[in-house]
């Protein structure tokens, strides 16, 4: 249990199933608590929803990304072309079907490569180190216990009120988990 002058990150309640797991997700969100999250050993159909966590914004900025790297490979190849012509065998200066290939590969490019910024910007990675990793019964996550965690930062949090609330969820712990 970490001292009363060091800052929490919130509060964390351990549950056996996933229907448990669910109704306290269901539950939580109706509280109007919006900085919460679950962890689950495995996918868990229908948490998202009932948590009320938003879409993810990482489809629309990986196809930006595609239409951004697409765009530079076509225009940069028609930029060559138009600056630097040659006369090869009397083809047309511009000619686009010559430009697919390129195209399609910068398409790809553009489109993997904002993947994966995006993905690390809306995670906050990199971070060798999460509060949660603090507290010992988080460890069974990855094995066969359900979490809920309610972060401190929540405008509805208070250390008493919301700990009352998760312990009415009937969990196996509630525990304050150090920043």
């Amino acid at each position: 249990m970490p001292t009363t002058s060091q800052p929490i990150y919130g509060l964390l309640a351990e549950f056996d199933n996933v229907e448990a797991l669910l109704a306290a997700a269901n539950k939580v969100r109706l509280e109007g608590y919006r900085k919460a999250d679950a962890f689950t050993p495995y996918p868990v159909h229908g948490l998202s929803e009932a948590l009320g966590l938003q879409k993810s914004i990482v489809p629309l900025l990986v196809f930006l990304g595609g239409a951004i790297g697409g765009l530079t490979g076509f225009f940069g190849l028609w930029f060559a072309c138009v600056n630097y012509p040659l006369d090869i065998g009397g083809k047309p200066l511009y000619s686009w079907p010559a430009f697919i290939p390129i195209t399609f590969e910068m398409t790809i490019l553009g489109a993997a490569g904002m993947a994966v910024l995006s993905m690390l910007a809306l995670n906050g990675l990199p971070r060798p180190h999460h509060p949660l990793f603090n507290s010992q019964r988080f460890q069974l996550a990855s094995r066969d216990r359900f979490f809920i965690c309610i972060e401190a930062a929540d405008s509805r949090f208070d250390p008493s009120i919301t700990r009352q609330f998760l312990q009415s969820l009937h969990p196996l712990g509630v525990e304050e988990v150090p920043e």
